[in-house]
């Protein structure tokens, strides 16, 4: 395979991972298993990856509203536009939000989910989205390289209960997403479930 096409693998291949409106493992996990396996420059594996990730989390802005206004009441998609509505009159302060938790080992997938359904435009999350992803990503793979020494090691560490662990705060940030009444929340200061969300 040529070079070039391996790193063109890297990019896909954390697009893909990041396109997905579920919690999957990290693109992190991937990037670093491209890098050992082909032996490839670690900073252009952490540009490509990234490039790929920020490609992927775009398209799913996207796309989620409309998936969302099909499977969702009209109410649950009304929620969601509420609490963007009320993200975009944070200003500034969403920003350092959505970056702290881009730097956070916790699945990015909500946030993206919640971006899409409140039909937010993507250059208010995807900037510091983007900082924070390549920080955290960079940090990963760069301790990949030393993990190249250790593959076995490396591979039980990327079945962890770490990864697990991140795995279900991500389902579960998800299913918050869904199931709260932001309205409540935010402008009765009520903490409401709702489950009848599904058209």
């Amino acid at each position: 395979m040529d070079l070039w096409l391996k790193y063109f693998l890297v990019f896909i291949s954390a697009m893909m991972v990041d396109i997905v409106p579920l919690p999957l493992p990290p693109a992190f996990v991937i990037m670093i298993f491209l890098q050992i396996e082909f032996n490839l420059n670690v900073w252009v594996v952490i540009v490509s990856g990234v490039a790929g990730s920020i490609l992927g989390r775009y398209i799913l802005t996207l796309y989620i509203p409309r998936i969302a206004g099909r499977i969702f009441k009209p109410s649950k998609n009304a929620d969601v536009q509420f609490l963007g509505k009320k993200l975009k009159e944070k200003g500034w302060k969403s920003q350092v939000a959505i970056l702290t938790y881009s730097l956070l080992p916790l699945p990015t997938t909500p946030l993206f989910i919640a971006g899409g359904m409140a039909k937010m435009k993507p250059f208010l999350i995807i900037p510091a989205f983007f900082v924070g992803k390549l920080i955290s990503d960079t940090i990963a793979v760069l301790m990949g390289e030393y993990a190249a020494e250790n593959t076995v090691s490396f591979f039980e560490g990327a079945i962890s209960w770490k990864s697990i662990t991140g795995i279900v705060v991500g389902f579960l940030l998800v299913a918050g997403l869904l199931f709260i009444d932001w309205r409540a929340c935010l402008q009765e200061k009520k903490f409401k479930l709702n489950f009848k969300i599904w058209k």
